[in-house]
């Protein structure tokens, strides 16, 4: 859903490039009607729609619908970024945005929707094998024991590979609704996660840090047998 014709058409090239079928819309209620007639499994959502406010279509979609949503904005503050997310949004692309960025995310949530619970391993680059079934983690070949915080927090974030996680919804599962301020909880593991994993919080290879956000589980390569 956008409401600039440049924009929609750009994205539309790009998809359709790539193998997708679209539909596109130019208002808020125009989508709404087409996902709930024709369905889809993602959506690019603009936030500044001509009918109503984007926050508002999504507050909406979210009493029907899951479907995975990635919000366009040119709104980069981390207090809006962190409302969207908590408001129902999957991931977020500021404005002006690279499509090779745009296509990445996407790709990523479609490849996690094609998943299913009882794959086995569910990452592997050749360097790092992640199984969530056999709940074994692997760096060079060799098994990396990790502590049960460590491998819920890596399970969590590696289900959802390309998605931004907020602090305060990972807090909340990890920890409970009491500790959502208690980010030094979250600080401490991750470091001892990517020391683990062979990561560098400078050039992350895997776990990467949007300051005052959330995380990002980095998929560049996903194998899923």
């Amino acid at each position: 859903m956008d409401d600039e014709p440049q924009i929609r058409k750009f994205i539309d090239i790009s998809l359709r490039s790539q193998g997708y079928a679209t539909l596109l819309a130019g208002t808020g209620q125009e989508g709404l009607t087409l996902l709930a007639t024709k369905g889809a499994d993602l959506i690019v959502l603009d936030l500044g729609l001509p009918d109503k406010d984007g926050r508002e279509v999504l507050k909406e979609l979210r009493q029907w619908s899951r479907v995975p949503v990635i919000v366009l904005t040119v709104r980069s503050g981390e207090e809006e970024k962190v409302v969207l997310l908590d408001a129902g949004a999957n991931d977020y692309v500021t404005k002006p945005f690279g499509v090779d960025e745009l296509m990445a995310r996407i790709r990523a949530f479609l490849r996690t929707m094609e998943s299913s619970p009882d794959e086995g391993p569910v990452f592997d680059d050749g360097v790092l094998k992640i199984d969530l079934m056999q709940r074994e983690v692997t760096v060079q070949g060799q098994v990396v024991a990790l502590s049960r915080k460590e491998f819920a927090l890596l399970s969590l974030l590696v289900r959802q590979p390309g998605r931004l996680v907020t602090q305060t919804q990972i807090l909340r599962e990890m920890w409970g609704p009491t500790h959502e301020e208690d980010a030094h909880y979250l600080r401490i593991l991750v470091a001892k996660l990517r020391h683990k994993l062979g990561d560098n919080a400078s050039a992350p290879r895997y776990i990467a840090t949007e300051p005052g956000v959330g995380l990002r589980f980095i998929a560049k390569e996903r194998h899923t047998a």
